[in-house]
């Protein structure tokens, strides 16, 4: 198990649209990936427990991943973030 903190950058944060190219690279992964935010964990390839989290632009998130491979999957979501799902 791996863990990586991120700040959210685009202008929208992890919200609707974002969430969505979030959660479809994600499940790209075979790992289990939880993001955390606030004290709360959420499963990273589902749509409603990441929008639950409210993630807002500057907030710093914590990517977890455990399986064959979260190395992969913890890089490639954090260029996602990075990338500013093209806002």
């Amino acid at each position: 198990m791996i863990s990586k903190e991120i700040t959210i950058t685009n202008s929208v944060g992890l919200h609707a649209r974002p969430a969505t190219y979030f959660i479809q690279k994600a499940n790209t992964y075979k790992s289990s990936i939880w993001v955390e935010c606030g004290g709360r964990r959420a499963n990273a390839k589902s749509l409603l427990g990441v929008l639950s989290l409210g993630i807002a632009k500057g907030t710093t998130i914590m990517l977890i991943a455990d399986g064959a491979d979260e190395q992969d999957a913890l890089d490639g979501l954090e260029e996602t973030v990075l990338s500013g799902f093209n806002d």
